[in-house]
């Protein structure tokens, strides 16, 4: 009987979800989840060794499903295109509700949420790394890479942004920033959305019960991967910090054939105009 309770109760949840999502989704905003209950603030822990050139580094972030939020763990990963660069998602508090904005790949990074989810990722912009002649650069000062493996790198300390904070939400209590003119001028740029293995990653995640906010108490064991599948060395000690200017790295694609891009930072389009990855809860 509380098996079959259970179940039901994931239904209704769900269904509610997906009754909240479409205005939203209908007015332009790219929204996965709706819920009511704030999400836990982002765990502590440092980021994995790079594994090679290449990858980039996707933060972890809280997901939801019919058990509560879980943490799906920060990850390094490969973009499905030389040049593009990831956006995160990110909770923003909208409509009397927490609405879930999925992250996507693009030429730039865009909007999400003021979030500052660290190794490179201050809240607004990417300071982790920069496309150059096709070659993505490593800035070392912010991002965990091997300088004997990874040899396209540079170090240029992030001077003058905020510090790194453990909000996980924008909204009242939580950040507040709201959409550049850059960034908004960006969301005419081609979005597209989370790889398979990104979605795999969350869905696995969405398994581990140990990943639950309810079990882990918002303190996930493991709260960053260096790839997936693989364990990470790093399972606690600091949330990501620009050697003191707030949030780590984030590097990244391939390093053949991309569009060249400025160095600094990336800015870019807040929001898409259609769902992309879609933090729903998994079954």
């Amino acid at each position: 009987m509380a098996g079959l309770l259970k179940t039901l109760y994931g239904f209704l949840t769900l269904s509610a979800v997906v009754m909240a999502v479409v205005p939203a989704a209908e007015a332009g905003v790219a929204i996965g989840v709706s819920v009511q209950l704030a999400p836990p603030a982002l765990p502590v822990y440092d980021q994995p060794v790079c594994p090679g050139p290449g990858y980039l580094w996707t933060p972890g972030y809280w997901a939801y499903g019919p058990d509560g939020y879980y943490w799906v763990p920060g990850i390094w990963v490969l973009a499905p295109h030389p040049s593009l660069l990831w956006t995160p998602g990110y909770w923003g508090w909208a409509d009397g509700a927490y609405l879930w904005h999925a992250g996507y790949w693009g030429p730039h990074v865009g909007y999400y949420g003021g979030i500052s989810y660290g190794f490179g990722y201050t809240g607004s912009g990417y300071y982790g790394g920069s496309w150059r002649g096709g070659v993505f650069c490593y800035n070392r000062a912010v991002s965990n890479v091997n300088v004997s493996i990874i040899h396209n790198t540079y170090s240029s300390p992030i001077v003058g942004r905020p510090g790194a904070t453990r909000v996980s939400f924008n909204g009242p209590g939580g950040a507040s920033a709201r959409p550049t003119p850059a960034e908004m001028a960006a969301e005419r740029d081609t979005h597209i959305p989370a790889t398979a293995r990104q979605a795999q990653h969350e869905q696995i995640a969405s398994a581990n019960r140990n990943l639950l906010a309810s079990v882990n108490h918002g303190r996930p064991s493991a709260a960053a991967l260096a790839q997936h599948g693989a364990p990470s060395q790093a399972r606690g000690g600091t949330l990501p910090a620009q050697h003191g200017q707030g949030g780590m790295a984030h590097p990244a694609m391939h390093g053949q054939g991309g569009m060249p891009h400025a160095a600094a930072p990336h800015s870019a389009g807040a929001r898409h105009a259609a769902p992309r990855h879609v933090s729903a809860p998994h079954e």
